[in-house]
């Protein structure tokens, strides 16, 4: 599939937005950028383009700290299932009608909206997290790999987790290493490989790059729980039109 100069300028401006919300609160690109490309484009297609741009922005947030060898210490039993969840399911994305793909975004969209606007908090301890850990990183790829998004649930769960606000980040860049890595390995053993999408590919690492560094500029700036709040509504409405349209 080829993009026009218009699909072009679409696309980036879809991943400085994606971009901008991951440079301030650490997290957003995929699942903005499959929000908005998921109800414009096929389901498979957008998430072809944002599984690189995806991948390489979060090598920095994983490895940037201090904490990298703890956390992948405590938490690769997730990730494990993170990784073997997506290569369970990465044939629905690739196979399943376009209209019930984007249904099942639109859902996890709403979801993961009404969780962070509820301002509902679960305490999971480490011993917990034992066991909870693999379940909620093998429940999290079975998500990405019908979807393309991995917040949910891994995202609550790691907030649940009690880590101070840089491991936190750095554990949600891990998760943003493996989901993607995953759902590319699903995809080629479900589809061919589309050489005509690395330009769009390409538009979207750039744009993405661009948008996280504003981001990061604005993060000092402005209020992140009051900017979650922004993104989680703005989540909402794209959830509530891309549920309508599968339904319509």
């Amino acid at each position: 599939m080829e993009f026009g100069v218009l699909g072009l300028a679409l696309v980036a401006v879809v991943f400085v937005v994606a971009g901008v919300v991951k440079g301030v609160i650490g997290f957003g690109l995929p699942t903005i950028s499959m929000g908005i490309l998921g109800a414009l484009i096929a389901p498979d297609v957008a998430a072809a383009i944002l599984i690189v741009p995806t991948f390489l922005t979060n090598i920095w947030q994983a490895f940037a700290g201090p904490h990298a060898l703890a956390l992948l210490l405590r938490l690769w039993p997730m990730f494990a299932g993170v990784f073997f969840g997506t290569l369970a399911t990465a044939g629905i994305i690739t196979g399943a009608d376009p209209s019930i793909a984007a249904g099942l975004i639109g859902a996890m969209l709403l979801i993961y909206a009404f969780l962070g606007l509820s301002g509902i908090r679960f305490r999971v301890s480490r011993q917990a997290g034992v066991v909870a850990g693999p379940l909620a990183g093998l429940a999290t790829g079975l998500i990405n790999g019908a979807t393309a998004i991995f917040v949910l649930p891994g995202a609550p769960y790691l907030q649940a987790s009690q880590f101070d606000k840089d491991e936190l980040i750095q554990a949600l860049g891990f998760v943003g290493l493996v989901a993607p890595v995953a759902l590319a390995l699903g995809f080629s053993f479900n589809r061919e490989v589309d050489v005509a999408l690395w330009p769009t590919v390409a538009v979207a690492l750039a744009a993405a790059i661009v948008g996280m560094t504003l981001g990061r500029g604005v993060r000092g700036k402005l209020s992140v729980a009051a900017f979650q709040r922004c993104v989680f509504l703005g989540l909402a409405g794209i959830g509530c039109v891309m549920v309508l349209r599968a339904l319509s």
